[in-house]
């Protein structure tokens, strides 16, 4: 981690193209042969703390309260570890700030945020795995789920109704309708992270990144979770 804060502090200060991979080396007291053994490009030294920032939120929805509706366990966490005091200096956000605001002009560093994003995105989805098997979906989540499987149907195998139907959901459709929620929750923060950085208001008007993040996740509030607990 102390090379990746070498590296984002001199991102921040002097710039991405005005720094080499010998000035993060030089920076954080290593030869820059030893840089190299670990990264394989400037850019990639600031990989460890776009994963810190995402696993805390994917951390925070797995170490919510047994019976948390989902969407309630999204939006926690990223209130949590997105939020004001949410133990990040101001300092360490604006280094946030900057180095996600680079990943707009960098195609090298934007490769790095995706790959980064897209890591993120399949441990949400084991995540939300874990907590939906568990049960810990709510009644509002199963009246949903009610509403949704009278409309597709994918609360059944083997017919619709009647003699055949077992009321048993599809163990594939469970994993392809998991995936789609863990990318679109991680879209609504990730997209809420990158407006946030591409403004410049600082002011107690504009909202912040975990207020922009909840009010993107609010469109995962009707998600038929409970659907996906009956196996």
């Amino acid at each position: 981690m102390e090379i990746a804060r070498a590296a984002a502090g001199l991102f921040v200060r002097q710039g991405l193209k005005a720094t080499r991979a010998e000035d993060i080396a030089q920076a954080a007291g290593i030869a820059p042969r030893t840089f190299y053994r670990y990264f394989a490009a400037k850019e990639e030294a600031v990989a460890p703390l776009y994963e810190a920032g995402a696993r805390r939120w994917v951390e925070a929805v797995r170490a919510a309260p047994p019976g948390t509706s989902v969407p309630q366990a999204l939006e926690d966490a990223v209130r949590s570890t997105l939020g004001p005091g949410a133990g990040e200096s101001s300092d360490s956000w604006m280094w946030v700030r900057t180095l996600v605001r680079l990943t707009h002009s960098t195609p090298s560093l934007r490769r790095v945020w995706a790959e980064v994003c897209q890591t993120s995105e399949r441990a949400l989805a084991e995540v939300l795995a874990a907590r939906v098997r568990a049960g810990t979906a709510t009644d509002d989540d199963a009246e949903h789920a009610t509403r949704a499987a009278q409309v597709d149907g994918t609360s059944r195998v083997g017919g619709a109704g009647g003699a055949g139907g077992t009321g048993r959901v599809d163990s594939a459709a469970v994993d392809a309708r998991l995936r789609f929620a863990a990318a679109v929750a991680s879209a609504a923060v990730r997209a809420a992270v990158e407006g946030w950085a591409a403004g410049d208001g600082t002011g107690e008007d504009q909202p912040g990144p975990a207020e922009l993040a909840v009010a993107n996740l609010a469109t995962l509030r009707d998600f038929p979770w409970d659907a996906l607990t009956k196996s």
